[in-house]
C-alpha cells in the first residue's frame, strides 16, 4: 500500500464545513478582486463582490422556485453557470449541472434520477439545445431574472460585503456551515462504459479535492486559469468553478473547448497562465495556433484520456509551456494525481526520486490519499509495482451512486474505492495508468491491452496528427480463444497489412484484431473521450 498521511488528512476541520459558507468568506474577503472573464460575453467582467452580491439574492428566490433539494443547471462555462452554482449552494440546495450532448432519452433519465422540478438557464442557451427534453414548467431564465433585480437592494448588499467583516455577515445572513457528509452536488457520468451514473459528491469530497490540489501549488491566487471544460464535467465542476470561488485564482471563460482558435485568442488577451483540458482538445493546437498566442500560458494540464506518446514533448517544442499529465474519475472528485514541475513542500514520496514529473506517469497522488493494487483475477492485494486493478482511500472518494445501492456495493468496499483501472506504480511512487479493466479482453487466458493495440496502430499509420479518432478496438466473443478483437476504422484499412504493421511492432497473434470494421465516424463523448459503449455495440454488430 501506498499512504500519503490519508488518516491524518481524514481528520482535518475544514472538511466538515459547507461549500456555501467557504465560498462566502472568500470572495467577501477579495470583493474588488476581478475574479472572472466571461469571453462569451464579449470579454465581460466580474468581480468577486457583485459575483457573490448577485448569487446570494438569487437564492433567496430558489425557495419561491423549488421545493425540492436538488435544482437543474444548464449552462456552458461562463458567468451563467458560475452564479446558478453558487445561488443553489447559497440557498443550502444540490447543484445539478446536465449533460446537455447526451441523447434525448438519457438526458430525460438523469432529470427523473435527479428528481428536479427546477431548471436555471437561459433563453439563449434554450434555443442553443433545442433537442433536449424541456419540462412544460419549471425553467428558470436567470438572464430574465437577474434584470429584475432591485439595484437599491444589491448595491445596499454589495455594500455590506465590502464594508462588513465576512465571517460576521456570513452570520447575519445564515449562510450554510455545516456541510461535511451532505450531498454538495450531484453529476452524472459521461457513461463511456454503460449508462449515465449519478455520482453524489459531499461538501467533504469537494472540499477534500480542493485542499488536495493545494498541496501541490499549481493553482495559487496569482494564476489566472482558462475555464473552458463543461461544468457537467467533473473536472470543470471542482477545478475550473469551486476551486476558483474557494481559492480565488481568477478564470477565463469559454463556452466551448473546440474552438480553440478563440481559446488562443482569449490566452493571448488575458494573459492566460494555466490550459486544462483533454489531449483530443489539446491538439487541434498543434496545427492551427502560432505559438506567440499561448506566449503566456505556463502550464497546460492535461487528464481524462491517456496522452498519446511523444505528444506532450512535441507541445512543449511547439509552444514552450510545460505538460503535466494527470488522472482523475467523477467518483474522486476528481483529482487523483498529477505530475508537477517541482516535489510539492511537505510530501514524503515513495522512493528518493527528486523529479516532480515523469513522462508516461499520470504523477503522484496528491497528499490524502492511500492506494493499493489488486490482483484483478483474485481480488487479493499485491505489491503496487505490479499491474493490477487501482483502489483508493481519502476524502475525496464519492459517497454513492443516486438509487443504486448494488452499483455502489460493486466498487466500494467501505471507505475503499475500486477504480476499474488497471495501474501500477513505480519505486519512486509514480502512477502508470494502463486503461480500463473493460479496455482489456481476456484472449486464449490472456489479458489483451486495446489501448496498446491502438496506440501501435496509431503509430504504424502515423495518427498522431489527427484531430478526431481514426481508429478503436474491441472485443466480441469468440468460441475457440473467449474473445477476439475487432479494428473500427474511419479509413480504409487492409487487414493484411494491419497485422504485418503489429508484427512488426512486436505484438504477439494473439493482439492482432481478426476483423476490421469500416465505420464514418469513431463513436467520441462531449469530453473528448472514446464512447466505449456505442464502440462495443459497433464490434458487436454482425
Amino acid at each position: 500500500m501506498i499512504d500519503l498521511d490519508e488518516v491524518a488528512f481524514q481528520q482535518r476541520p475544514e472538511l466538515k464545513s459547507h461549500l456555501a459558507y467557504e465560498s462566502f468568506i472568500s470572495l467577501a474577503s477579495r470583493p474588488r478582486q476581478e475574479l472572472i472573464v466571461d469571453r462569451g460575453l464579449q470579454g465581460r467582467p466580474m468581480k468577486s463582490g457583485f459575483l457573490l452580491a448577485v448569487s446570494f439574492m438569487l437564492s433567496r428566490r430558489l425557495t419561491d422556485w423549488t421545493s425540492k433539494t436538488r435544482v437543474g443547471i444548464l449552462f456552458p462555462p461562463g458567468l451563467g453557470a458560475y452564479i446558478a452554482n453558487l445561488a443553489v449552494v447559497l440557498a443550502g440546495k444540490v447543484p445539478v449541472n446536465l449533460n446537455f450532448t447526451l441523447g434525448p432519452s438519457s438526458a430525460a433519465t438523469c432529470l427523473q434520477k435527479a428528481d428536479v422540478d427546477c431548471l436555471l438557464t437561459s433563453e439563449r442557451v434554450q434555443h442553443k439545445i433545442p433537442h433536449f427534453p424541456w419540462p412544460e414548467s419549471g425553467i428558470i431564465d436567470l438572464v430574465e431574472e437577474m434584470k429584475s433585480m432591485p439595484k437599491a437592494k444589491a448595491l445596499a448588499l454589495l455594500s455590506w460585503i465590502h464594508l462588513c467583516p465576512a465571517k460576521l455577515l456570513a452570520k447575519i445572513l445564515k449562510i450554510p456551515a455545516e456541510g461535511g457528509e451532505l450531498e454538495a452536488g450531484l453529476l452524472f457520468t459521461s457513461g463511456s462504459s454503460g449508462e449515465p451514473k449519478g455520482v453524489v459528491l459531499t461538501h467533504r469530497n469537494i472540499l477534500g479535492n480542493c485542499l488536495q490540489i493545494d498541496a501541490t501549488g499549481l493553482l495559487p491566487d496569482s494564476e489566472k486559469v482558462i475555464a473552458n471544460l463543461p461544468i457537467f464535467h467533473s473536472f470543470g465542476f471542482t477545478v475550473t468553478l469551486w476551486y476558483p470561488l474557494l481559492r480565488g485564482c481568477s478564470v477565463v471563460t469559454l463556452p466551448n473547448p473546440l474552438e480553440v482558435k478563440k481559446v488562443a485568442e482569449a490566452i493571448k488577451a488575458e494573459s492566460a497562465t494555466i490550459l486544462i483540458g483533454t489531449p483530443t482538445f489539446l491538439k487541434p493546437y498543434m496545427k492551427h495556433i502560432d505559438p506567440e498566442q499561448l506566449a503566456s500560458l505556463k502550464y497546460v494540464v492535461a487528464g481524462a484520456e491517456k496522452t498519446p506518446e511523444g505528444f506532450a514533448d512535441a507541445w512543449e517544442a511547439r509552444f514552450g509551456s510545460v505538460y503535466l499529465e494527470g488522472y482523475g474519475l467523477t467518483e474522486t472528485s476528481p483529482v487523483v494525481s498529477i505530475n508537477t514541475p517541482s516535489i510539492p513542500d511537505g510530501v514524503n514520496y515513495p522512493g528518493n526520486s527528486t523529479e516532480g514529473s515523469r513522462r508516461g506517469s499520470v504523477g503522484r497522488m496528491m497528499p490524502g490519499h492511500a492506494a493499493r493494487i489488486l490482483d484483478p483475477n483474485t481480488m487479493k492485494d499485491i505489491e503496487v509495482t505490479t499491474l493490477g486493478l487501482l483502489m483508493l482511500k481519502g476524502p475525496n472518494i464519492f459517497r454513492a451512486y443516486l438509487g443504486e445501492p448494488k452499483r455502489t456495493a460493486e466498487v466500494k468496499q467501505g471507505e475503499w474505492f475500486i477504480t476499474g483501472d488497471l495501474a501500477r506504480f513505480d519505486e519512486d511512487g509514480f502512477l502508470f495508468i494502463e486503461g480500463r479493466l473493460s479496455r482489456f479482453s481476456k484472449i486464449a487466458g490472456e489479458m489483451v491491452p486495446h489501448g496498446t493495440v491502438e496506440d501501435a496502430l496509431i503509430k504504424a499509420y502515423n495518427l498522431f496528427d489527427e484531430e478526431q479518432p481514426m481508429i478503436a478496438v474491441a472485443g466480441r466473443p469468440d468460441k475457440a480463444k473467449g474473445e477476439a478483437l475487432v479494428l473500427l476504422a474511419a479509413m480504409d484499412l487492409e487487414l493484411e497489412d494491419v497485422r504485418e504493421k503489429l508484427n512488426g511492432a512486436g505484438l504477439a497473434n494473439l493482439w492482432i484484431p481478426k476483423e476490421i470494421k469500416r465505420v464514418e465516424v469513431i463513436p467520441t463523448l462531449a469530453t473528448g473521450k472514446l464512447d466505449l459503449r456505442q464502440i462495443q455495440v459497433l464490434a458487436s454488430e454482425s
